[in-house]
């Protein structure tokens, strides 16, 4: 549920472009495949768990993208998880289907919000609209309250 307000942090929408498909900012990633056999139901359709498994793939690109891969976030002595994540469903990946996941940052601070689109290619329609907000600690897991200057200075969204 939302209160209607906007967050002053929170990067407003991109407006359509003229072809009618939303403009995604230009740090945005995209990872493209086709849904395996072994993601899918019994009716060939691919299980809604499984487009978090895609997200979570887009979210890595992304962060590797800006230097942000595991290996130099706990370089800088940090680490994320996420706290919250949603994904709004619109229309369903068969087996064998090109699929393209594209993520960006939507907010860097206090939290980090990520958003992905989800577009059957195959198709040619969205298929799922998502957004993670992710978390940061210390190495310790002691949790930050703001996202760390080591960090901040990496993402393209303040």
């Amino acid at each position: 549920m939302t209160s209607g307000k906007t967050d002053p942090n929170e990067a407003p929408p991109t407006p359509p472009r003229a072809d009618g498909k939303p403009k995604r900012p230009d740090h945005a990633i995209s990872i493209t495949f086709r849904a395996g056999l072994h993601q899918c139901d019994p009716l060939a359709v691919v299980w809604h768990g499984r487009y978090f498994e895609w997200l979570e793939q887009a979210r890595t690109e992304l962060f590797r993208s800006v230097d942000l891969a595991v290996p130099a976030m706990m370089a800088l002595g940090c680490k994320m998880f996420v706290v919250d994540a949603s994904c709004r469903y619109m229309a369903p990946v068969l087996y064998d289907q090109r699929v393209r996941v594209t993520a960006w940052f939507r907010q860097a601070s206090p939290l980090l919000k990520v958003a992905y689109d989800v577009y059957n290619l195959d198709a040619d329609r969205w298929s799922a609209r998502a957004v993670t907000v992710l978390a940061t600690t210390d190495v310790q897991g002691n949790l930050h309250t703001t996202t760390p200057d080591g960090i901040l200075s990496r993402l393209p969204v303040s």
